[in-house]
């Protein structure tokens, strides 16, 4: 679903709401005309497409995190997807404040990068690495991998986000990344690794054991690409369960 089918944004429109104007047939923006919603709300309602027509045009995606619920940024999804920056991070522990983030990959327009710490992982290149992404996307990113990152790198991270692991829970999947993976049959390289492997690995990469850097490398890049994967399969079911064409 994309952000033109959404009425949802204007103050006093809810579900039950959205619903009824979808029901009539009015699915998209430039179907909404006078009398489909009367009063002071149907007012509200172009009101908030004659903005969102600019705001759209401008690629301003803060504004529509502002107006949507955030039960349903999922919406905002489809449409900023080229503008999407899915990112994982490993560490060496669960604290901001006492551990060490080790990598970082980020997957956005296509192409997938890895920042490894002691080599380039530095604030000046995570600034530019984020510098274009509009909307992050991650998996519990925002109690996770953000904090971390603005901890370690002094970084700010505060942009529109999609934290796939409340998204899902909207669809009924519960559970780590890995396992959400198993439910909708996304499969691995290596689904023998985990995420205490990841610390395991970096410490015998800091031990000179040849191969352990380039399995955790693997290892990250393959958690943030499958990132986009399971966004395209969340969004698809919650546009089916929610749209009504």
């Amino acid at each position: 679903m994309r952000v033109e089918n959404s009425f949802i944004g204007v103050d006093g429109v809810g579900e039950k709401t959205e619903r009824s104007i979808w029901e009539q047939g009015v699915t998209h923006w430039d179907a909404f005309e006078p009398g489909v919603v009367g009063g002071k709300r149907g007012d509200d309602i172009q009101q908030f497409i004659d903005e969102g027509r600019g705001r759209l045009d401008a690629g301003d995606v803060r504004y529509f995190d502002r107006q949507f619920p955030s039960s349903e940024r999922w919406r905002l999804y489809e449409t900023f997807r080229d503008r999407a920056c899915f990112f994982d991070i490993e560490t060496t522990g669960l604290d901001e404040h006492r551990n060490q983030v080790t990598t970082v990959s980020l997957h956005q327009a296509g192409e997938t990068e890895t920042l490894v710490a002691g080599d380039d992982l530095t604030a000046g290149n995570l600034r530019a690495a984020f510098a274009d992404a509009g909307l992050l996307v991650t998996f519990n990113g925002k109690r996770f991998d953000v904090p971390f990152l603005e901890a370690n790198f002094d970084v700010d991270l505060d942009r529109p986000h999609l934290d796939l692991m409340y998204t899902c829970k909207q669809v009924g999947l519960s559970g780590g990344l890995k396992q959400v993976e198993q439910d909708i049959g996304i499969e691995r390289d290596r689904p023998d690794i985990s995420g205490r492997d990841a610390v395991r690995l970096w410490r015998e990469h800091e031990s000179g054991r040849d191969g352990a850097l380039e399995t955790l490398v693997s290892y990250n890049r393959e958690d943030t690409v499958n990132l986009r994967t399971l966004a395209d399969e969340v969004s698809g079911t919650l546009h089916d369960d929610v749209f009504v064409e």
